[in-house]
């Protein structure tokens, strides 16, 4: 590219460098407000949220839903340290974002001035990439460095600290612009792991006796849907999944296991399908941390089988399972290549054996389906369970509907008992996993999907850290309905701490709110559902409302997920 200079201030070329980098929306709350201002002129909406974590969790789904790299932007000080909950989300679950924190003038470094403080070392252990911008004619430097480190390699957060007295200074500088490039969306470079090593991989999985493909969130993060989807189907390999892999196959295809790890104990949906897991010889791992939650603390998965082990971050290959054959890789890219491996070899072992698989997994479906009829077909009487919603909840759902959750009971009640077909997509915080994720991540989706319904599930323990942002879906016409489940209390601590303890801390007990009046309170649409014949009623009346809406539903208590160590003090219904 020609270089050209043009006459800018310098928030003039933040806004031009972020808008050749495809950026559309900015999560913010005005400041950096010279750069905001900016950004503006250019064509870019800042949503503006009331809190900055929850801007950064809008940003994060932004990101996930649409393959860009997103922006949040917050000032310094205590604004700064509220983006580290969802930067921290971001970096363990390996997603893309770029935060643009203001900063103290440079001459008034090491003055206390006000909100002043080390911004470098608290973003460090939670970005992969953190540079202060010291001079105007190295900005078009820094901010493809940042989107380059946030979408390249394993994705991360990147965080660019600018200076207020640099980008407010108001004067229209000469600035050489010779870039053209865009690099914001993610993953920006894609590699295919070592041919010689994905024919081994090949062949492992052609002789295998018992082979099965556990996958991942780096399957769903690299868009590699349709080529697991091809090999599970051509080479007739079952698939199961973690949390944040749901969504990589279809499960209802006859050789899908579901969803496994922690979450398949009494009434999960792989219950009965563990042992294809625990007793397989080979297993391939695709975008798969092998972290606590998705090998129920390391016990699901057979120490004497053979592993290849698929990832683009090569110290997670064989962290916790000695990889014999290592593929080092996007998982798109290597996937597509090991199909084409895999043809060239004799198929018949693997047709051979589709017969008895696809019999196996449909007899643990149907003994699914008849363990969990006493919380779903049969649960009529009040209180609700969340069980019977997510259950009926199924037929009111389009073949493309983005389904989010927050995290604890709402992401395993999701990951259960609805089912990935389709189009559908799922969105579940599983990099950290904290309370407040859901409401919020929703709202980032429809952001980035207008066009489609977005259904969201959370708990009233995590509605409380973010219901402010009812006034934000209000003021930037964000429409989604999310199911806050009302038990008056953190459900997951009430029963891990009887699990451990034999009893429970006072925290765990909610004081009842009403959420429909919370909802009318910002000029939003809510309803109560305290009857489970009422479910059908609710869910049609809150999909064709106008505006986000918020089911204030009444749920049992009682009703714990299928995790393992919670089951230890689950009360018999």
């Amino acid at each position: 590219m020609k270089a050209t200079t043009v006459k800018m201030t310098n928030a003039q070329v933040v806004a031009h460098c972020l808008k050749r980098h495809g950026v559309e929306y900015l999560f913010g709350q005005s400041n950096p407000s010279k750069i905001v201002l900016a950004c503006m002129d250019a064509g870019i909406r800042q949503i503006g949220y009331r809190q900055e974590n929850t801007g950064s969790y809008m940003a994060q789904a932004y990101g996930m839903g649409t393959g860009k790299v997103p922006v949040v932007t917050a000032q310094n000080g205590p604004a700064a340290t509220l983006l580290v909950p969802g930067l921290a989300e971001c970096y363990k679950a390996s997603l893309p974002i770029v935060a643009i924190v203001q900063q103290v003038g440079v001459p008034d470094f090491d003055k206390n001035a006000f909100q002043e403080m080390d911004h470098d070392k608290l973003f460090s252990g939670c970005a992969k990439f953190v540079k202060t911008v010291l001079s105007r004619d190295r900005i078009e430097d820094y901010i493809d460095m940042a989107f380059v480190e946030a979408a390249s390699g394993r994705p991360g957060p990147a965080v660019l600290l600018f200076p207020v007295d640099i980008f407010n200074d108001d004067t229209a500088y000469e600035h050489t612009l010779y870039r053209e490039n865009n690099l914001g969306c993610s993953p920006l470079d894609r590699c295919v792991a070592n041919p010689a090593c994905v024919a081994e991989a090949a062949k492992l999985l052609m002789q295998a006796e018992r082979p099965v493909i556990y996958a991942g969130g780096g399957v769903v993060s690299s868009r590699a849907q349709q080529e697991i989807r091809a090999i599970q189907e051509k080479y007739s390999i079952p698939v199961a999944t973690t949390l944040m892999g749901k969504g990589s196959v279809d499960e209802t295809h006859p050789l899908s296991i579901g969803v496994s790890g922690y979450i398949s104990d009494k009434r999960g949906m792989s219950k009965f399908l563990r042992p294809m897991l625990g007793e397989a010889d080979v297993v391939m791992l695709v975008g798969n941390r092998t972290n606590q939650n998705g090998t129920d603390s390391w016990t699901l998965l057979p120490k004497n089988a053979t592993y290849i082990h698929l990832d683009v971050d090569p110290i997670e290959v064989g962290r916790n399972y000695e990889a014999s054959v290592r593929l080092v890789g996007d998982a798109k890219l290597t996937l597509a290549a090991l199909d084409k491996a895999l043809a060239k070899l004799d198929g018949s072992k693997r047709s051979a054996a589709r017969a008895g698989l696809e019999e196996q997994i449909a007899r643990g479906r149907e003994l699914h389906q008849k363990e969990i009829e006493d919380v779903t077909v049969l649960a009529n009487s009040a209180p609700v369970k969340p069980e019977k919603l997510v259950y009926e909840l199924e037929k009111h759902l389009d073949p493309d509907h983005i389904l989010v959750a927050d995290a604890s009971f709402s992401s395993i009640w999701i990951g259960n008992y609805l089912k990935s077909t389709e189009n559908r997509e799922f969105y579940l915080p599983r990099g950290l996993a904290g309370l407040g994720w859901g409401f919020p991540m929703a709202m980032g989706l429809k952001v980035a999907h207008p066009d489609r319904k977005v259904f969201c599930i959370t708990g009233d323990g995590g509605f409380a850290h973010v219901w402010s942002e009812l006034e934000t879906c209000k003021r930037e016409g964000i429409d989604v309905v999310c199911v806050v489940l009302n038990n008056e209390m953190l459900g997951y601590q009430y029963y891990a701490e009887h699990a451990k303890f034999g009893a429970n801390t006072n925290a765990c007990y909610i004081h009842p709110v009403d959420y429909v009046k919370v909802a009318e309170a910002c000029g939003l649409t809510g309803f109560r559902l305290d009857d489970p014949n009422k479910i059908d009623e609710v869910l049609e009346k809150a999909f064709a409302a106008k505006g986000t809406v918020i089911i204030d539903m009444i749920t049992d208590d009682r009703s714990v997920p299928p995790v393992t160590q919670l089951q230890l003090a689950a009360p018999q219904i």
